[in-house]
């Protein structure tokens, strides 16, 4: 059985707000299977258009049409990443900004796919134009007078925002265009723009997200980091600020940080992960159910507060105030509609919720790093995957992997400075207090409120994170470390209880993958030490009957693992035939009819595991017809290996398959020995 850690999930996308007359009108009823009159097209006709006014106006349309799935494919047909690339660098900042805008959302809503598509329409051109052009801007600006150049700063670093945002989606789904990035010298602007967090923080959360992408695994990009360069992370890492958002920009650079590692001079390494741990256990020290609500409440008293206050000065000046509004109206016009169409995480209004909103992201993302930090990655796979074995000291069988497959990661490790960081920091109680439902009062706040109920996933989603987290910390610290052997046996009474609590926990593909890993983890760390385990036989066949059913192959191999670690123990131990009978007989049954050859090899794995020793085992073992059904199953196993291995696995999953079936050969003939033993 082996250690594991947890996949590589994808941050949140946010889309953009407002409404901007017929164009937005058309994109919120288009379909996206229109005729060359539908919305896509009117749309993308109007971006040629010689008013600027009109080309922002459409950039915005298409900003909201995006987020139709529907309308991806017709969008794509119509060559709109061709049609949208060059208005990044048009005369108009206006324009500039909503085409930035609806790229951003078209790479968000779109996936690897239309990323992939986007680099290969040569978007990255003039993305990367735009991105050293802003910087240009930015540098030239410094000479202006202080309003003009505080006007025209802010028109830049929010085009920069967007820009970021555009480079930071492609460059998580397509190694080419971190290969741009890293050939075109994006590294040096987006550092400047990274130096500018003490005056623009959601330009510099933007660049933090991209760094720490485009940093990961990225050999080349290491190469081009200066002393400079390390001294702008250091200090956005180290800023005094102790605003939410300054803790999830803080958060970000710790794991660019950690990224960098390689380069960092062996005599600062310490150093560097006692800060990087230091700001990832403050983050997970807040109690985000509680800023949840205090955050909510301030909210509603700002909002209270500004009604009040229109409605005394609509008392207090009657007309006239109504009369200095519309005169008002149209100068304020268009600055007002632009913004509306910024592809921003919120509006600037909602200040309680985005703050809120970071909280919830930076902790979801120190949980992240820190298993990052307690794992090596293969870095041509961009899931966090794990390895199991056949017996206490050979890798064997993959747990955690996509639907369709992934690769073998490379062995665990954690280097004595990060093992004594991670217990000094406390990592491992905080992380385990994550572990927690989400706070009961916060989620019936946000899910009485539309704008606020998207956090009840993110608060679900850090749960989630943090069971993946502990599965790491559980399979790399010692025992002491963890807290005794008293200290594992509340664990796993504590994940029992969060599991059969949870009610139809079986229909939650995400909870069930997290929970399961993690109690996979505890189980075989308490086994190896002896420590008796709290869960009941029955209730982890509970959980592994309905595991077994998942879609997720994970899920499977997590539900399969959990029994053979169960009846290993139970193998050892008088009066548990009955017991015995039925892990054994279950799985039997998995490693003869799953579809999956990786949960069939690990359900075999598991057989090896509780029928390899014990008096009570090798009875179990003749009256389940281990022997026959093994053996008859035996050359199907290898005629699939054979079938159907070169097309679904890879060359890292063949070789596990042909250890597992060398090792069923093996147990037939050393189940032969005990049969013929027992009846002769």
């Amino acid at each position: 059985m082996g250690k594991s850690r947890t996949k590589r999930f994808k941050r949140p996308q946010f889309s953009p707000t407002g409404n901007c007359q017929a164009e937005a009108a058309a994109a919120e009823n288009g379909t996206g299977e229109e005729d060359d009159d539908g919305p896509a097209a009117e749309l993308l006709e109007k971006l040629q258009h010689p008013t600027a006014e009109v080309r922002e106006c459409a950039c915005a349309g298409l900003a909201r049409l995006v987020q139709q799935q529907p309308v991806l494919p017709d969008l794509a047909r119509r060559d709109a990443v061709r049609r949208l690339g060059p208005l990044l660098l048009d005369p108009s900042l206006a324009v500039r900004e909503t085409a930035a805008g609806a790229l951003r959302n078209l790479s968000a809503c779109g996936g690897f796919e239309v990323c992939d598509d986007m680099v290969t329409k040569d978007v990255m051109t003039p993305l990367v134009a735009l991105l050293k052009e802003c910087s240009a801007g930015l540098d030239s600006n410094e000479m202006s007078p202080q309003e003009k150049k505080d006007q025209r700063s802010s028109a830049i670093e929010n085009i920069a925002n967007e820009a970021v945002n555009v480079l930071w989606n492609i460059c998580e789904c397509s190694s080419r265009a971190v290969s741009i990035f890293n050939k075109e010298g994006c590294l040096e602007i987006v550092l400047k723009y990274l130096s500018r967090f003490s005056t623009n923080v959601d330009l510099a959360i933007s660049v933090a997200h991209c760094l720490q992408t485009v940093t990961e695994d990225n050999p080349e990009l290491l190469k081009s980091f200066s002393a400079a360069g390390l001294q702008v992370l250091e200090s956005a890492m180290l800023c005094p600020v102790s605003s939410m958002e300054y803790a999830l920009l803080k958060t970000l650079v710790a794991g660019t940080i950690w990224n960098l590692k390689d380069i960092i001079p062996s005599k600062s390494q310490a150093e560097i992960i006692n800060a990087t741990l230091k700001i990832l256990s403050e983050v997970l020290e807040m109690d985000a159910g509680e800023i949840v609500i205090r955050m909510k409440e301030a909210e509603t008293q700002r909002l209270k507060t500004a009604a009040e206050t229109e409605e005394i000065l609509k008392n207090v000046n009657g007309d006239d105030l109504i009369e200095d509004d519309e005169m008002e109206e149209i100068p304020h016009k268009r600055k007002v509609r632009r913004k509306n169409f910024v592809s921003d995480l919120l509006p600037p209004t909602d200040k309680e919720l985005r703050e809120t909103i970071a909280v919830l992201t930076a902790q979801q993302t120190a949980l992240e790093v820190v298993v990052n930090m307690c794992c090596s990655e293969d870095p041509s796979d961009d899931e966090w995957e794990e390895l199991s074995s056949s017996d206490e000291s050979d890798t064997f069988m993959e747990n955690s992997l996509s639907e369709c497959g992934g690769q073998l990661l490379s062995p665990l490790c954690l280097s004595h400075e990060t093992h004594t960081a991670l217990t000094n920091c406390l990592i491992p109680k905080k992380v385990f207090e994550k572990t927690a439902f989400p706070n009961s009062v916060a989620v019936d706040i946000c899910s009485r409120n539309p704008t606020w109920k998207p956090l009840i996933r993110k608060m679900n989603t850090i749960q989630c994170r943090a069971l993946m987290c502990l599965q790491s910390l559980v399979s790399l610290l010692d025992v002491d470390h963890l807290g005794g052997p008293l200290a594992l046996q509340t664990l796993a009474q504590h994940l029992s209880q969060l599991l059969f609590s949870h009610p139809d926990f079986a229909k939650h593909a995400d909870f069930l993958e997290a929970i399961s890993g993690a109690l996979r983890a505890l189980l075989q760390t308490m086994a190896s030490k002896n420590i008796p385990q709290c869960m009941t036989p029955d209730q982890l066949m509970t959980l592994c009957k309905a595991g077994i059913h998942s879609s997720n192959v994970g899920v499977r191999v997590n539900a399969v693992s959990i029994l053979g670690i169960t009846g290993s123990v139970l193998a050892r131990e008088a009066g548990t035939l009955e017991t015995l009978k039925t892990i054994g007989c279950f799985l039997l049954e998995v490693a003869t009819k799953d579809p999956s050859l990786l949960v069939a090899g690990e359900a075999l794995d598991a057989l090896f595991d509780v029928f390899a020793d014990g008096e009570e085992a090798e009875k179990a073992s003749i009256q389940i017809k281990l022997l026959s059904t093994l053996k008859e199953f035996q050359p199907v196993f290898k005629m699939k290996i054979r079938k159907e291995g070169r097309g679904k696995y890879s060359p890292d999953q063949l070789c596990v398959l042909d250890n597992v079936k060398m090792n069923l050969r093996r147990f037939v003939a050393y189940q032969e020995t005990v049969e013929k033993r027992l009846t002769s």
